[in-house]
């Protein structure tokens, strides 16, 4: 365990500062995307049932009240599914353009280097290198991979907002 703690961090080093804020980032993406799958799992389906119920108690579904009262259910409920998901598509959105700064300070890196040393240390030049490209593929991986979560969450939100509204007939 401490062998894998000591390679990541050996990794985030060799990245630089922005690899960190990435890994950071990285992390809190990730804290959301797994809070909002257990909403689905445990607390919707609660909520779920509590507005049913609520539905099921109107005495009269066709008239005035009860459609302000359906709209309101399905607003709530839309509202509660979609909470974190404009968090969670800016951070997927800040991964890459953290990248880039994980890129343009590791070029300042090994400009720096050919300052000092001239352009015929490469061992030096090639930790400015891949300071330059690290972060640049982190920010990207990270930013694909919450993508296709972040539209996935986007789908089941839409998808049970379909079906909620199917079943509060009016």
């Amino acid at each position: 365990m401490m062998s894998l703690i000591d390679s990541l961090q050996q990794f985030l080093n060799m990245g630089g500062d922005v690899l960190w804020i990435i890994f950071g980032i990285s992390i809190c993406l990730w804290s959301l995307i797994v809070a909002k799958f257990i909403y689905f799992k445990q607390t919707y389906p609660l909520q779920l049932s509590k507005w049913l119920s609520e539905w099921k108690s109107q005495p009269n579904k066709h008239s005035q009240k009860s459609l302000y009262i359906r709209e309101s259910i399905i607003s709530e409920a839309k509202i509660n599914m979609s909470k974190t998901v404009s968090t969670i598509k800016m951070l997927v959105a800040l991964c890459p353009l953290l990248g880039l700064l994980g890129t343009v300070t590791g070029m300042i890196h090994v400009f720096d280097v050919m300052a000092v040393t001239g352009t015929g240390n490469a061992r030096a030049m090639a930790s400015g290198v891949s300071q330059a490209t690290i972060p640049t593929m982190a920010g990207m991986v990270v930013a694909i991979a919450g993508l296709y979560f972040s539209k996935l969450i986007e789908q089941r939100v839409s998808d049970e907002t379909h079906h909620l509204t199917d079943l509060l007939q009016y």
